[in-house]
């Protein structure tokens, strides 16, 4: 299948999947979110592929979500349209996933990561969920598994103070599983990836059924629950600021309404 936004390719019994678009820093757009998802169902689907991996390049895993495409919308649109809908399916692919980031993991990126199973991090990682400077929250999961992962404090300071996360302090705070020379991580993440596919199939897919019910339990609520707070954040004047001023490359005026 031709692709636009994403490269697709099999390392032995790894799927890898790599975002392409270099100008942009590899935004989600539509275009692109569409095309991951499609990928990673087709690899699902694939007997030959046992897990996947999920990158970006050296510079840039994801810088968050293409602002042009949202900065008009209002709340109603944003509901009614379910912008983030398509995220859900990455939560029912069944085979491990595995994000291997180097550079800046922002936004909706840092939230497809931690969508991910595991994270293998190069040493120049960059982690944050920067939607504070645009007047709006994370909307896809960013504020639970952030304080699910990390605990409370750093997960607030992120979400609320643009804190960014080192690949060490990523490490340190348990959101990655490990960090290595930017020259290897993509290998190591591809190897880990072929491990797991050596493995019995059905018992890695019901250990990942099973961890992740640990960990997300009463998670879907709270999603929601965020979700709603992020469209809703769509009827402010501030949210239309914060995003013309990042389109524009100047600093936003806050009106706290």
């Amino acid at each position: 299948m031709s692709y636009s936004f994403i490269l697709t390719e099999k390392h032995g019994k790894a799927g890898l999947i790599r975002f392409n678009r270099p100008d942009a820093l590899n935004a989600f757009n539509r275009g692109l979110m569409a095309e991951l998802v499609q990928a990673l169902e087709d690899f699902d689907k694939d007997d030959s592929v046992g897990a996947m991996v999920i990158t970006g390049s050296d510079r840039v895993f994801a810088a968050g979500a293409d602002i042009k495409e949202m900065a008009s919308a209002s709340a109603i649109d944003m509901m009614l349209e379910d912008k983030l809908g398509i995220w859900d399916r990455l939560r029912r692919i069944k085979k491990p996933l595995i994000a291997a980031v180097s550079g800046w993991c922002l936004g909706g990126g840092n939230e497809v990561a931690m969508m991910c199973d595991m994270i293998i991090a190069s040493e120049t990682a960059k982690f944050g969920q920067p939607e504070i400077n645009l007047g709006v929250i994370p909307g896809s999961g960013g504020t639970q598994r952030l304080a699910k992962a990390v605990g409370k404090a750093i997960a607030m300071e992120m979400v609320i103070n643009n804190r960014t996360l080192s690949a060490e302090e990523a490490y340190r705070f348990s959101l990655v599983n490990r960090v290595v020379p930017v020259e290897v991580y993509l290998d190591e993440a591809l190897k880990l990836a072929n491990e797991i596919a050596a493995r019995a199939p059905l018992a890695v897919r019901s250990g990942k059924e099973m961890v992740n019910q640990a960990f997300e339990t009463f998670l879907e609520e709270g999603a929601a629950d965020e979700r709603r707070a992020f469209y809703f954040l769509f009827s402010s004047e501030d949210q239309k600021e914060g995003m013309r001023a990042f389109i524009e490359k100047r600093d936003p005026e806050w009106k706290g309404r």
